[in-house]
């Protein structure tokens, strides 16, 4: 009969009983988190990015009103053709032909009769001559004939001066006319030309006004989207700390007791190797495993870290 070989002796250390229970309770709420059921739902805590603010949507729309100063700059072009065309004309008062457009049409007519009037009142005034010669008995002879022939040279002379006279009156309304119509012809181009420039000034201003009001709502439009972005990282951190709270809560206790473990006295319990071990002391050993993992869950960047 063969020898039956003597059983070896095992000396296992335990947990002091005294955290049994809290390892046990520990444990009990952990393995149902290992459970893929109960994953982590990240979707309550995605990254969100804050839309643009209404500030911002309408110094976009805006933005297309930067385009604006063109019509300015057509209308300067135009207004610089339309000078332009203003002093070309302006030509047709100048010259020494430039009065003749303004000679009266009556003028011819209002001289014509001027003169029959001069000539009427000279016959007037010769018949009286005649009349004072017959009544003084010297019609007819030298000395009466020397003064009607003076007489009628003075009222050729005078009657050439009155026809010049009116012939320069003429002129120099028309003359003046010419000038003032020149006048106002510059003055009309130089008024266009005042326009044109002044819609060129629009032209470089409109935009300059237009970019500062998008500068200033697309600055507080951004202050706004930071507002709302920094809402929503707030909200997501606060999200992501609930989802994570029975693991961060489970690592702490489970790190407290693992330092604790440390200060209780262990139980030593020896038994035959060929004996398989009893149900509790698989247990106990189960559960020193997991209060060390209890303390990295969290705390040590474990699995779930």
């Amino acid at each position: 009969m063969a020898d039956v070989p003597t059983p070896t002796q095992v000396t296992q250390n335990l947990p002091s009983p005294y955290l049994t229970g809290a390892f046990t309770a520990l444990g009990e709420r952990l393995l149902p988190l290992l459970d893929p059921k109960n994953a982590i739902n990240t979707a309550s805590y995605a990254q969100q990015v804050a839309p643009e603010s209404q500030l911002q949507q309408q110094a976009r729309g805006l933005a297309g009103g930067l385009g604006g100063y063109q019509q300015y700059l057509t209308g300067a072009e135009q207004l610089g053709q339309q000078a332009q065309t203003t002093l070309g004309g302006a030509t047709q008062y100048m010259g020494p032909q430039a009065y003749q457009q303004f000679m009266s049409p009556y003028q011819q007519q209002v001289i014509d009769t001027t003169l029959t009037e001069f000539d009427k009142q000279r016959q007037q005034a010769l018949a009286q001559q005649q009349a004072q010669a017959v009544a003084g008995g010297a019609f007819g002879g030298a000395r009466e004939g020397v003064q009607r022939a003076e007489y009628g040279a003075q009222t050729l002379q005078d009657r050439s001066a009155l026809q010049a006279q009116l012939l320069q009156q003429g002129f120099g309304q028309a003359q003046q006319q010419a000038s003032q119509a020149y006048q106002q012809q510059l003055g009309l181009a130089q008024a266009q030309q005042g326009q044109g420039q002044y819609q060129q000034g629009l032209a470089s201003l409109q935009p300059q006004l237009l970019g500062s009001q998008i500068g200033a709502m697309s600055a507080l439009g951004q202050q706004q989207q930071a507002q709302q972005q920094a809402i929503l990282d707030a909200q997501a951190g606060a999200a992501k700390e609930a989802a994570f709270e029975p693991y961060t809560r489970y690592g702490l206790v489970g790190q407290q007791l693992t330092g604790l473990a440390g200060g209780f006295p262990t139980q030593v319990q020896t038994y035959n190797a060929q004996q398989s071990a009893s149900p509790l002391q698989s247990f106990l050993g189960t559960l020193t495993g997991l209060g060390g993992l209890a303390g990295k869950v969290v705390g040590k960047g474990g699995i779930f870290g």
